[in-house]
């Protein structure tokens, strides 16, 4: 895992100005007791953290969906695409007539 450099000074051309480095590196670094006893949002914040954890991502399904890569024709593809959205949906939906499974 590669670590970034902490920046304490204003860089140029970094996407930010000299005045908004200003208005923002006002904030004191932190001791090493302030660290020492820092805690988890999660532990502060429970109830928020779990609507955190509800709300990201997609719905919890009982049948979730699986990604795999799939090699098809191009004409295939060609053909499901000019439908519109939705043509991988579509191309599952045969799939899962050819199977049997509807």
């Amino acid at each position: 895992m590669t670590k970034t450099k902490l920046k304490t000074e204003f860089e140029p051309g970094r996407g930010y100005i000299k005045q908004d480095w200003d208005a923002v590196s006002d904030n004191p670094e932190w001791t090493a007791e302030e660290l020492r006893s820092a805690k988890p949002f999660a532990e502060l914040f429970p109830e928020f953290a779990d609507e955190i954890r509800r709300t990201r991502g997609r719905p919890v399904t009982d049948n979730p969906k699986k990604q795999v890569t799939l090699r098809l024709d191009s004409d295939v593809v060609a053909r499901f695409r000019a439908d519109g959205p939705g043509w991988q949906s579509r191309i599952n939906d045969v799939l899962r007539k050819a199977a049997g499974l509807d």
